[in-house]
This record gives C-alpha cells, sequence and structure tokens, in this order.
C-alpha cells in the first residue's frame, strides 16, 4: 500500500493536502458575505485580479492529463505534441484582444447565455448540454484517470481509491467556496506544479549529462516540431489549422476557460490575465514534454523501464528522487489533478445552475441557485467514473484522446461563435442548423471508433482521417452551413445585437472596449509583442 513513498514522502503529501485547505478556506472564509449571491459563489464578485486569473488559467489547464500525458506523448514521438501548447498562446491573445470586451460589456454568467444574446435560447439550450457532456467526456473522466495512473504507479494506492480520495476532497473546497476558492487554490497548486516539474526536468537532465545528450539520444526528429502531412498524430496541416479551431473553441468560448476572465474586476485586468497565462504555456514544452523524452532516452540506455508511454512522469519520479522529494513531486502531480477538477465542477455547476435550473426556475432565489450549483456536481462525477473504462478504446494515450474526443465538438461552436462575431448577418437558424449539424458528424466518427467496426469507402475514410483533418473538415462544412442557412432567412434586428457583435456596437461600448486613449500602446500591447517575440524563437529552434 506504500508503494514507492516511505514517512517524509506521506507529511510532504498530508502538509499539501492541508495547505491547500487552509488556502480554499481562507478564500472562502473572505467571500462568505458574496458567496449567498450568484455573482459572489459562480464569478468570485467579480473583482478578481489579473496575477490570479492568468495563474487560474494556467492550472485549470495543465491539469494531470498534461503531467502524464505530455510527458507521455514526449516519450512517443518528441516535442511535436507542443504545438497545442504553443498555439493555446496565441489563442490566449485571442481571448484577451479579441473576445474578452464583448464578454464583460454583456455581463453574461455564461457563454451559453452570450450564444443566446447572440442567437436564440436554442442555441444556448445546446452548448449547455453539449458543454457539460463534453466535461464528463474530457476533463472529468481524463483527469481522473490520469490521476489513477499516477496513485498507481507511484504511491502504490488502488486506481479507484486513490482517484475518490481527491475528487471527495477537491469535491469539498469547491463546494464549499465556489469560484473563489478555486481561483485562489489554482494559484498555490500553479507555484507547485511548474516547481515540482521544473525539479525533474532539471534531476533528469543532469541524469543524461545535458541537453546535448537528449539530443543525440533522441535524434532530431525528436526535436522537430512539423511533421509530414501523412503523419498518424501531428501532420503539420492539421497544426496549421486544425489545432486553432480546437484551441478558439477551447481558450476563447468554453466556460470552463472563459470563467476565470468573466471573473475579472474590469477589462485590463481580464487582459493581463489572458498574456500572464499566455507566457506559462510557453513552459509545458520544458517542464511537460521534455520530461518524456528523458524517460525515453533514460529507457533507451537502460536506466529505466518504461512499461507504457503515459507511464512516464512517474516513472522519473520513481527513478530520479529520492525520498523525500518524491513527496514534493507527488504534491506537484496532485495540484494539477485538483486544479482541474475544481475547475470543472465549478464550471459545471454554474452551467447547470444558471443555463438549464434558472430557465425551469427563473423566480429562484438567490440563495436557491448557489445550493444547486453546490449540489450540482455529484452526478457529473459519477458519470466521470463510469466513462475511464472507454478511455483507452479511442487511444492508448491519454493527451490523444483528449484532442481528439475536443476534435469532434469544437468546430461548429467555434463557427457561431466567430462568425457570429464578425458578421451580423448570420441568424438563429443558422447557428443551431451548424449546431446541429456539427454535433450529428462528430459524434458519428465518435461512436464509430468507439464500436470498431469495419467499414470500407467513404465511411471508412470518415473514421480514419486524422483528428485534426476531420476538425479542418467539420469546420468547414458547419460555416458553411451558417452563412447559406442564415440567408435563407431574414436577417437578425441590429438592436438585438448590441454588445455581442462588432456591427451591433455602440459607440460608448466601443470606447468602453478600447478604453482609455493611448490604451494600445501601453504595458499589455507590448506585453503581447514580447510573448509573440518568444513563441517566434521556439519555433525557429524546434524546426528540423
Amino acid at each position: 500500500m506504500t508503494g514507492l513513498f516511505n514517512t517524509v514522502d506521506w507529511i510532504c503529501v498530508a502538509g499539501y493536502f492541508l495547505v491547500v485547505f487552509l488556502v480554499a478556506f481562507w478564500a472562502t472564509w473572505k467571500n462568505r458575505q458574496a458567496r449567498d449571491s450568484s455573482a459572489g459563489y459562480f464569478l468570485a464578485g467579480r473583482n478578481t485580479g489579473w496575477f490570479v486569473i492568468g495563474a487560474s488559467l494556467f492550472a485549470s489547464n495543465i491539469g494531470s492529463e498534461h503531467l502524464v500525458g505530455l510527458a507521455g506523448s514526449g516519450a512517443s514521438g518528441g516535442v511535436a505534441v507542443a504545438q497545442f501548447e504553443l498555439m493555446a498562446c496565441f489563442c490566449l491573445l485571442i481571448l484577451g484582444w479579441l473576445f474578452v470586451p464583448f464578454y464583460l460589456a454583456s455581463g453574461v454568467f455564461t457563454m451559453p447565455e452570450f450564444l443566446e444574446r447572440r442567437y436564440s435560447k436554442g442555441a444556448r439550450r445546446y452548448l449547455a448540454v453539449i458543454s457539460i457532456i463534453g466535461y464528463v467526456l474530457t476533463k472529468i473522466s481524463v483527469t481522473i484517470a490520469a490521476g489513477g495512473i499516477v496513485f498507481k504507479t507511484l504511491m502504490g494506492i488502488d486506481f479507484w481509491t486513490g482517484a475518490v480520495i481527491v475528487v471527495v476532497a477537491t469535491g469539498i473546497y469547491t463546494v464549499a467556496g465556489g469560484l473563489r476558492a478555486v481561483l485562489y487554490t489554482d494559484l498555490l497548486q500553479t507555484f507547485v506544479l511548474i516547481g515540482g516539474s521544473i525539479l525533474i526536468t532539471v534531476v533528469g537532465l543532469m541524469k543524461l549529462d545535458g541537453w546535448g545528450a537528449l539530443y543525440e539520444s533522441t535524434g532530431p526528429e525528436f526535436f522537430n516540431l512539423w511533421k509530414s502531412i501523412d503523419h498518424p498524430d501531428f501532420p503539420w496541416t492539421g497544426m496549421i489549422f486544425g489545432i486553432p479551431i480546437i484551441g478558439v473553441w477551447y481558450w476563447c468560448t468554453d466556460q470552463f476557460i472563459v470563467q476565470r476572465v468573466l471573473a475579472a474586476s474590469d477589462q485590463k485586468q481580464a487582459r493581463l490575465g489572458t498574456i500572464f497565462a499566455g507566457y506559462l504555456k510557453l513552459l509545458p514544452l520544458f517542464i511537460f514534454v521534455v520530461p518524456g523524452m528523458i524517460a525515453f532516452a533514460l529507457a533507451k540506455s537502460g536506466d529505466l523501464e518504461l512499461a507504457k508511454s503515459d507511464h512516464a512522469f512517474p516513472a522519473l519520479v520513481e527513478a530520479l528522487l529520492p525520498p523525500g522529494v518524491r513527496g514534493i513531486m507527488a504534491a506537484g502531480l496532485l495540484a494539477a489533478l485538483m486544479s482541474s477538477l475544481s475547475s470543472v465542477f465549478n464550471s459545471c455547476s454554474t452551467l447547470i445552475t444558471m443555463d438549464i435550473y434558472k430557465e425551469l426556475d427563473p423566480n429562484a432565489s438567490e440563495r436557491r441557485l448557489v445550493l444547486v450549483g453546490q449540489l450540482s456536481t455529484v452526478v457529473l462525477v459519477a458519470c466521470g467514473l463510469l466513462w475511464i473504462p472507454l478511455i483507452d478504446r479511442i487511444s492508448g494515450e491519454l493527451y490523444k484522446y483528449l484532442q481528439s474526443v475536443q476534435a469532434y465538438i469544437s468546430p461548429p461552436i467555434a463557427a457561431v461563435f466567430l462568425i457570429g462575431l464578425f458578421w451580423r448577418r448570420v441568424n438563429a437558424r443558422g447557428a443551431m442548423a451548424s449546431l446541429l449539424t456539427g454535433f450529428v458528424l462528430g459524434m458519428t466518427r465518435l461512436i464509430l471508433e468507439l464500436k470498431e467496426v469495419r467499414l470500407a469507402g467513404p465511411l471508412r475514410h470518415f473514421v480514419d482521417v486524422n483528428f485534426l483533418h476531420f476538425a479542418i473538415g467539420l469546420f468547414a462544412v458547419c460555416s458553411a452551413v451558417l452563412v447559406l442557412v442564415s440567408l435563407t432567412s431574414a436577417p437578425p434586428k441590429i438592436e438585438s445585437l448590441e454588445g455581442v457583435c462588432m456591427a451591433g456596437r455602440r459607440r460608448k461600448e466601443r470606447l468602453q472596449a478600447e478604453g482609455t486613449p493611448g490604451a494600445w500602446f501601453s504595458g499589455p500591447l507590448v506585453l503581447t509583442l514580447v510573448l509573440l517575440a518568444l513563441i517566434g524563437v521556439i519555433y525557429v529552434y524546434f524546426t528540423g
């Protein structure tokens, strides 16, 4: 039962849990008066600063599937998987500079609510339901599954026992404190998971005698971000055109992420938070993917046993870290697990409460809304646990599973948000046709993968085509449906688009979005240009 851990390791883990709960309940106590209102519970009172927002964006995104899955993909194929992380930097900038002004001006609680203001109640219901289902398929279940791998491999705890312990512990402080507790624990967990990951990277490179030895052991192909067009997982065409589609959906329109910027005190704090998160997203290449490559190199030389690529990160902890330090590293793994779970719990409860329950009971009191939010995650957790056994049937590597499922559900949502923001002519009928078309095609692909049926001809290609290429095609189809169906019916009224479409913004709203004179030449723009320069340097270095 004790696995690799000794008494010092367990003390470190226990200390981590204690600190997390102290921070969570401090944030809860600090927010005790606002906690009884929906804005206080679900959006932390809308007075959060950029540093907390940026750290929470990073910690919420970097779950245990990143620590386990990115390292696993690094061990099997090198740095190519880091394209998802680098593209995320661009998407975060799009969120901050393009979407944030509309979201904050509209004053919405959720992304489905924003979609209702732009299109219709039907669009709102669709996005709310599909988001909740998507959280079960891609976030709750994958995070729990990755955590189970960590517990079993590193700590010697039974898969289900370890997963349930952390799920319950995370649920307690999430239910008690709402988004504010999530934000501040995310802030703590950001430092823990970054610090622990840097530690394992440095120790691993020392074991290999440095960066040059890693390059010699793995070869130049492992250090190339770009793969051939027929690569089964990461074709370069999919990297350039497919990842941004998934990225815009995830970073710019998904409640799980956007809820953090909705909690900002003003637009500048929200934008700075997204830029800060962009800088943090440069790190996964070096502290998550590179450790996987180190594990591959050590296994190649016989210094490490690596049964599966997804075991790369915990195997490094087992082989390289002494007792006591293993406990600190386990705390980093737990930080990744708990930050993602707490965030998805809070986002799910917000969607269920504000987009489903409140629609059924428009006169519900603020206290009742908070209570519904506190009770709504139990069924979602159960669904996540039930889905875990099916994950391996889609992909043996967690991170590729996560991205492939997202590729099936994201294109229609990205299409209706992006086109709806830029072009006022698209309407509710076109949006629903696009969303339903995307749903049918995406779910058909997923079901055929799950059933592993034998197909021939076009259907075989439909299932076999790379998931990134599938995302490109699905986005094109959904965009065409949105435009064509909209053009066959009456355009929306211009007054209904104020604050949710570029053509519908009043001058006053435009000035509020653009800020004070000279704002474009202030800190946010300079920080954005520096971030873009750093991304360019990374692309140049890792292009073979």
